[in-house]
């Protein structure tokens, strides 16, 4: 189970730039794939070898001094609530300001590591005026800037210490499958028609389910675990700021299951909010399966059709679009025990294991016809390919110059992969390496 690590603190002390530089660090060599930062608060660091998750609970406020006011409340108990540890930034620019000592007043009653990181401290100056951030009882404090970096390596040994030792995951045999989405798409009353008691009640107010629960689920010689993500406590407070506790509650969700069930609204399509799923997802490399529930509600259908809904979502979901739809609706029934076959379907692809010889056999000769191009007048030569032994589909190419090998043909390699080896679902890896 992945750690996270949530950054608080008020507006403009510097978190995002802070936060950007932790994931970018890694994400420019896990992710080099086009558009997929497109969610801004949410990323995967590491650190000395141990990785965690980051939130950056700032993105979300829009609004004045004294909206933020509650709303800064509210993200810390979020934090304290959901994240292993706390960097809870200020900025020597400013000095104490009463703000801070509201949040630093919440977080004196927490038993979670807090990091207070003064940001900002560039000049002598500085790290000299910073000694008035004790008062805020919260004990050391880390100066950093997060502009050049110096210091956030101290910050970071020290959270690294912090963070609970990982459990192994304490290895069920079942695949987990996480049903995800945004509040009132349907995902509880998914899990009902699946399970068939109200063990959920279901009402249409967003957000009434209280905790992610896990379901044994055993019907049709299936047999998995359910996850349900449309836990969000403590209604009465998170009125306005629902959509960012559901994306909270689906992160650790979706960190933590073989396959995610994305349910969409099809009278409110693919949108923002659905797309931040669905590329978070992908990129912790999770089993995908698209559920359009509603689709009796849509009007229209017509001109509507089916297809087009399809090909839309297509589009949004460029580069990875191998990935299965399918129209339900939860409140007939219909299609519901077809979208568990694809999920059953994608875990099976997702945990698929191809001989080294017959992957040879297959995508050499493909290799061979279509080489990479040419790069400044050298041919890179692939010699033999394997797949690693990691829980989901990575392929290592091996050959003479990979560092000749661009995108474009990695995605033709993995296309080709796809062809003839369905990895339907699943996000696939290709590395190309010496030999």
């Amino acid at each position: 189970m992945g750690n996270i690590v949530a950054i608080v603190g008020r507006p403009n002390v510097g978190k995002s730039t802070f936060f950007n530089r932790l994931i970018q660090r890694r994400e420019a060599i896990v992710d080099s794939v086009s558009g997929v930062t497109r969610d801004r608060h949410y990323g995967k660091s590491d650190w000395n070898g141990r990785n965690f998750s980051l939130i950056d609970t700032g993105g979300y406020v829009k609004g004045s001094d004294d909206i933020f006011e509650a709303e800064i409340d509210k993200q810390v108990e979020l934090a304290i609530d959901e994240a292993d540890a706390i960097i809870f930034m200020v900025d020597v620019e400013s000095g104490v300001t009463p703000m801070d000592e509201e949040v630093a007043k919440l977080l004196r009653k927490v038993d979670k590591p807090i990091f207070l990181a003064v940001n900002k401290v560039d000049n002598n100056k500085r790290l000299e005026n910073a000694v008035e951030f004790y008062s805020l009882g919260l004990g050391e404090y880390f100066p950093i800037a997060s502009t050049n970096g110096s210091g956030t390596g101290d910050l970071l040994d020290a959270l690294i210490e912090a963070l609970p030792e990982q459990e192994a995951e304490e290895e069920s045999e079942l695949p987990r499958f996480a049903v995800v989405g945004r509040p009132n798409a349907g995902k509880s009353s998914f899990i009902n028609a699946l399970i068939g008691e109200e063990r959920y009640i279901v009402t249409d107010i967003a957000g009434t389910t209280r905790d992610s629960m896990d379901t044994k689920y055993n019907r049709f010689g299936f047999e998995f675990n359910l996850v349900d993500t449309a836990g969000i406590r403590r209604k009465s407070k998170v009125k306005e700021n629902l959509e960012f506790y559901s994306v909270m509650r689906s992160v650790r969700a979706i960190e933590n299951c073989d396959v995610c069930l994305i349910v969409l609204d099809a009278t409110r399509g693919f949108d923002g909010q659905v797309q931040n799923i669905f590329w978070l997802a992908e990129r912790n490399r999770k089993g995908i399966v698209i559920l359009v529930n509603k689709w009796d509600l849509v009007e229209d259908k017509e001109t509507n059709t089916m297809k087009e809904f399809e090909a839309r979502i297509r589009r949004e979901i460029e580069p990875f679009t191998d990935v299965p739809i399918v129209f339900m609706s939860v409140l007939t029934k219909q299609r519901i025990y077809k979208a568990i076959e694809t999920a059953v379907k994608v875990f099976e692809n997702r945990s698929k294991k191809i001989k080294t010889r017959e992957l040879n056999d297959v995508m050499l000769p493909i290799l061979e016809h279509t080489p990479p191009p040419a790069y400044k007048g050298k041919y890179v030569k692939i010699k033999f390919c394997t797949q690693l032994p990691t829980p989901q589909p990575q392929f290592a190419f091996f050959c003479n110059l990979p560092q000749y090998v661009r995108d474009p043909y990695k995605r033709f390699v993995e296309n080709k992969l796809r062809e003839n080896f369905d990895f339907n679902g699943v996000p696939v890896a290709v590395y190309f390496r010496k030999k």
